[in-house]
């Protein structure tokens, strides 16, 4: 299989800390890319980058934070000149009834997921034109095509994710600018940080759910395309999930 040459490349890494963004950071520098890990957690991010070498750098950012975003962008510009993948990652997940949900949580959830895709691709934009084959990347959901009980505000974000990428994709396409969308079914990570731990890892063992690295690979495999060739959607399930 012909697939481009990553080496070189730029990418942007938000969500980068832990989970299925830490896996697409190893995933990216395994193919020569240079790689801006992003998330809150400073010290776990610091962690990574310093294992992973000289092809990593870390810039602690909230995405939620159109501040620490424009931070991010102005020194990957800086160290950079530009970018050639954004990996829009960070997310958030909250189960509940709707009726009983609490408005903090719906805020969370929308400054993660919706905000902070908005902020981080319009800071990446300006850095991504006229590079060959630039991208961005987005981690949508199984929820973004479906309602799920209880995620109610998650599938609003998720939906609208859907959405943006949709217009997005018919402005940027005659700039020769890629934009695709990842959308997994139950991965092994974190996420769903309310849910009993026990219940949500019974449900991932019975559908043998995906990996990290199962997503970080269509990653690398929808970037390391032809420059003409764009995945514009990835739904990626374990073979055993038949539903949402």
């Amino acid at each position: 299989m012909q697939l481009n040459d990553l080496k070189d490349r730029v990418a942007v890494i938000t969500g980068a800390s832990s989970g299925i963004g830490e896996a697409a950071a190893h995933a990216l520098v395994d193919e020569g890319v240079k790689v801006v890990l992003a998330a809150r957690n400073a010290n776990k991010l610091e962690a990574l980058a310093e294992k992973m070498g000289d092809s990593c750098l870390a810039i602690p950012t909230n995405v939620g934070d159109p501040d620490q975003v424009d931070r991010l962008f102005k020194q990957v510009e800086k160290v950079f000149g530009g970018i050639d993948l954004l990996f829009n990652n960070a997310g958030v997940g909250y189960h509940s009834a709707f009726a009983d949900s609490d408005p903090s949580h719906w805020k969370a959830t929308i400054d993660a997921n919706l905000y902070g895709v908005l902020y981080c691709t319009r800071g990446a934009l300006p850095l991504m034109r006229g590079r060959p084959g630039a991208m961005i990347s987005t981690v949508s959901s199984v929820g973004g095509r479906y309602g799920i009980e209880g995620w109610s505000v998650y599938n609003a974000t998720k939906f609208a994710v859907v959405g943006f990428h949709d217009a997005l994709r018919k402005e940027l396409g005659p700039e020769g600018i890629r934009v695709s969308l990842i959308e997994p079914g139950a991965v092994y990570t974190h996420w769903g940080y309310n849910v009993p731990e026990k219940a949500m890892r019974e449900r991932r063992d019975k559908l043998e759910a995906l990996h990290a690295k199962d997503i970080a690979n269509a990653l690398v495999f929808a970037f390391a395309q032809p420059d003409n060739v764009n995945c514009q959607e990835m739904l990626v399930m374990p073979t055993r999930q038949t539903y949402p």
